[in-house]
């Protein structure tokens, strides 16, 4: 006996249909709701298929539904059964091989039963609790950058109508004593109605660790903007209002992002694929963390070409009968996040750093990268082809260098 159980999961309930063995299905579907009591149902139905398949524990088939399924993932792992999470698609063309134009619940679930009986299924490789927590808050991080992204162009154009000339006054337009400064004096006449002694000492109120000097050279410039500023007399308090608002929005934003980004390095340390990560000229802390935290155990992986594919950077292949195609685009059917911070890798390793002081030579962060990259382009590859060489380069490298727990220095 190989007993199996599918289960199509929806938000909140899953559909349950069960076979003993090969075309042999167990009584009819029925669904689940995923809270103790549909979970204790669901539980004594595996006990009652263990037992009419002679003591043959059976496997779970589900499809991976984002965090769907995480309640049942959870419930199967601390009852200790073996359980399978394919990717949909693989699912998605299984269900389209059969003739009969059908989609229901009950027949999602058993054309997972009859999958699993057709492929060769590896139970699933679970993540350790510490790499689940680093890419929870990576993806928060991720999350909350973008919002804040979108939330400083809203800021950027509203003092494009109040106060344009501000941009100038401080290095960095939304660092904590630029944005603290603008929302104390968000127009001219803010401005112009304190003298500069005023401004100088609210400057260097706010930013503790300059000097008074240049608290008082941010006074002088910030009232020569003032004078420069075109909106003289401010007509709508509409602006200053959202002004005020926008501030504080991307205030808070940067104070989460900060205590994510603590949060993340504290984590991270813990674990000794961060540093391997590291050792590659070009990744940092911030990509590092989110690299291991998307492809989790590397041990989930026999080959490097398994890891490729998990980013979505293997290309795709088109051939039938004499004809076969020349221009194949990467598949991208992996990790977008991974993608991305290896694209951000990509750039950073085969950047410029510096020049030696004695000679005009050019250094580049990751020498051998740019050596690859650099050949790539001299065969005549397009910009985007000679990076997508380097990623696939570089996540060879990166299964070699976790597989053996060695630094990329070793290996050079």
């Amino acid at each position: 006996m190989n007993p199996v159980v599918g289960l199509d999961v929806a938000k909140g309930e899953s559909q349950v249909q069960a076979f003993l063995d090969k075309g042999k299905p167990y009584r009819k579907s029925f669904s689940i709701q995923h809270n103790l009591e549909g979970l204790k149902r669901f539980l004594d139905f595996l006990q009652e298929i263990e037992k009419s398949a002679g003591g043959y524990q059976p496997s779970v088939v589900l499809e991976s539904t984002g965090h769907y399924h995480t309640p049942v993932v959870q419930f199967l792992e601390e009852q200790n059964y073996v359980y399978i999470v394919i990717n949909p698609l693989i699912s998605h063309r299984a269900k389209s091989s059969s003739l009969r134009k059908v989609k229901t619940d009950a027949i999602d679930a058993y054309h997972l039963c009859e999958l699993y009986y057709k492929e060769e299924l590896e139970p699933y490789k679970k993540r350790g609790i510490q790499l689940l927590n680093l890419r929870n808050l990576t993806r928060q991080q991720e999350s909350i950058a973008e919002m804040a992204a979108k939330t400083k162009l809203q800021l950027h154009s509203l003092i494009d109508q109040v106060f344009p000339e501000f941009r100038g006054v401080f290095g960095s337009l939304y660092s904590k004593v630029s944005l603290l400064t603008l929302l104390a004096f968000p127009t001219s006449e803010s401005v112009l109605s304190v003298d500069e002694k005023e401004l100088t000492e609210k400057i260097s109120s706010l930013c503790n660790s300059r000097s008074e000097k240049w608290a008082n050279e941010r006074a002088q410039k910030l009232r020569e903007a003032a004078l420069r500023n075109p909106f003289q007399h401010n007509q709508y308090q509409s602006h200053i209002f959202n002004l005020e608002m926008l501030i504080n929005i991307v205030l808070q934003y940067q104070e989460h992002l900060s205590k994510l980004a603590n949060e993340i390095d504290s984590i991270a340390k813990e674990i000794e694929e961060y540093k391997i990560l590291q050792s590659i000229p070009g990744i940092g802390e911030k990509i590092a963390a989110t690299i291991i935290s998307e492809i989790g155990e590397i041990d989930r992986f026999d080959a490097a070409k398994k890891l490729v594919a998990f980013a979505g950077v293997d290309p795709s292949v088109y051939s039938s009968g004499k004809f076969t195609a020349s221009i194949n685009r990467i598949t991208k059917r992996g990790s977008s996040r991974l993608r991305h911070a290896l694209y951000m890798a990509i750039q950073s390793g085969i950047r410029d750093a510096r020049k030696k002081k004695t000679t005009d030579e050019i250094i580049p962060r990751n020498k051998r990268l740019r050596e690859f990259y650099d050949k790539k382009r001299e065969e005549g590859k397009p910009f985007r082809v000679a990076i997508i060489a380097c990623v696939n380069k570089l996540l060879h490298w990166i299964y070699a260098l976790l597989k053996n727990r060695t630094t990329f220095q070793d290996i050079a």
